[in-house]
Order: C-alpha cells, then structure tokens, then sequence
C-alpha cells in the first residue's frame, strides 16, 4: 500500500499546508456608509505597511472623526497625504468617491460591486480599472483583463492605480525566496509532478515515460486518493472553434 499523495494530506488541515494568517495585518475594506456620513469626510495617511501574502502596501488612513481603516495603496501615495472621502470629493490620487461621481475614462482601483461590500475589483498590484459610461442600471468599468462589467452607482471606489505595478517583474534569484512567498499564501512549494512519483505515490505516477496512462479526467464523488486531475470536468482538450469562427 502506497503513502497517502498530496492532496490527501491537504485536506487534513494540519499545519504544513496551513496559512500563517496570523501575521496579516488586516483586511483591506472600506468602512460602511454608516460611519462615513453623507458629508464629505476628510482623512490622512498615517502609515504605509507591508502585509505578508500581499502584492500591495496597505495604507492605514485616519479620518477625521476618529475612524480609521486600512486600503490599498496607490501609486503616488505617501505617508501624510490627505484623504477626501464623499461624493463631493476632488478627484485626485488616493481620493475615495462613489463610482457615479466619477467621471468617464477615468482610472480606478478596489472597486465595490455593491455598496458596503467592502472593495471586489481591481486590488493585485499594478491593476486597474477604467470608468466606461454611467446608465440607469449602473456604472460600467473596464477591467484589467479586458471585460467590463456593471456596478452599483453608488458603490466606492478610489482614484489611481494599485501600487507595485513592477512587482512581477523581478524574478525569483533564489528557491528560498519563492518557497516563503508560497508559504506565506498557505501554498506547498515546491511542487512535484504526479508523473514524476512513483505509482504507490500517485495515480499518474509509474511508467517508463512521463505520461499519466490514464484518462486525467476523475469523478466528483471519487475516492481520496484518486481525486486528481481535471475534476468533474465539463470538457477536456482543445477548446472546439464556434461556427461563427469558422464562417
């Protein structure tokens, strides 16, 4: 009988494969519209930080009113800074606003969805927004990636770009550097091929030849220990080209 494979030792939830969430300093969220008011509140940055498993720096900003949260933070952004946070708010980097009273083409970052839900687009390093056009149904953003989509008028969103743009740049000199990267997102580093093991290590494993020998394709109810590969999966291979396309 084989040792338990990876997956199977996941899912116990023991500490090896454990995120050190003790460490993160906080989540980054806008505070409820309750506490912020209708007038526009005014506020400053009191202190960059890092937060482990993070590609930004948080910016910890202290309002006027005794109300302090944590953002992300933005390229420009500095230790002092002042921070309008409303509808009638200027529009300059770091400012918070309803996404309705920002105008066309402009850039934005972690942005709501909703209000009050606390920040759903665009918050990895160097990502964005843009603002497209307002309509009765919403506003409508570009994403980094390309898509659009439409959110509530009345949802938060700030002015700038997320920091650390330049971030993936850098590559890893070192395997230590990568593996306390990983660990710190709770993930396993490194990772060895289930072709590459043995077959009483893994369902791929075995063989001459690095070559799974078996459909990668596994059930949604199979057993620990063979639930690996493309589970429950709609399709398989190549995606097949629409007609249109082909036209």
């Amino acid at each position: 009988m084989g040792k338990r494979i990876r997956v199977q030792r996941r899912g116990r939830g023991t500490p090896t494969f454990r995120a050190l969430t003790h460490r993160r300093v906080a989540p980054a969220r806008y505070p409820p519209t309750q506490k912020l008011g209708e007038k526009t509140l005014k506020g400053w940055v009191e202190e960059l930080v890092h937060d482990p498993a993070r590609g930004t720096p948080l910016a910890l900003i202290h309002c006027e009113n005794g109300l302090t949260f944590y953002n992300i933070a933005c390229e420009g952004m500095y230790e002092g800074q002042e921070i309008f946070i409303g509808k009638d708010a200027p529009l300059e980097v770091g400012n918070i606003l309803p996404v309705f009273q920002i105008p066309e083409g402009t850039l934005i970052y972690n942005v709501e969805k909703i209000s009050d839900d606390g920040g759903k687009f665009a918050r990895a390093s160097g990502s964005y927004a843009m603002v497209i056009a307002h309509t009765p149904a919403g506003t409508t953003i570009k994403l980094t990636s390309g898509k659009t989509t439409i959110v509530d008028g009345k949802a938060l969103a700030t002015i700038g770009v997320v920091a650390a743009s330049g971030r993936t740049d850098k590559p890893f000199m070192k395997a230590g550097e990568k593996y306390y990267l990983m660990r710190a997102k709770g993930r396993k580093y490194p990772i060895t091929k289930g072709v590459a093991m043995i077959a009483a290590s893994h369902p791929f494993g075995g063989g001459r030849h690095k070559h799974p020998g078996k459909p990668t394709t596994v059930s949604r109810s199979a057993p620990p220990g063979r639930k690996v590969g493309l589970i429950a999966a709609k399709t398989s291979g190549r995606a097949k080209k629409s007609r249109a396309a082909k036209a």
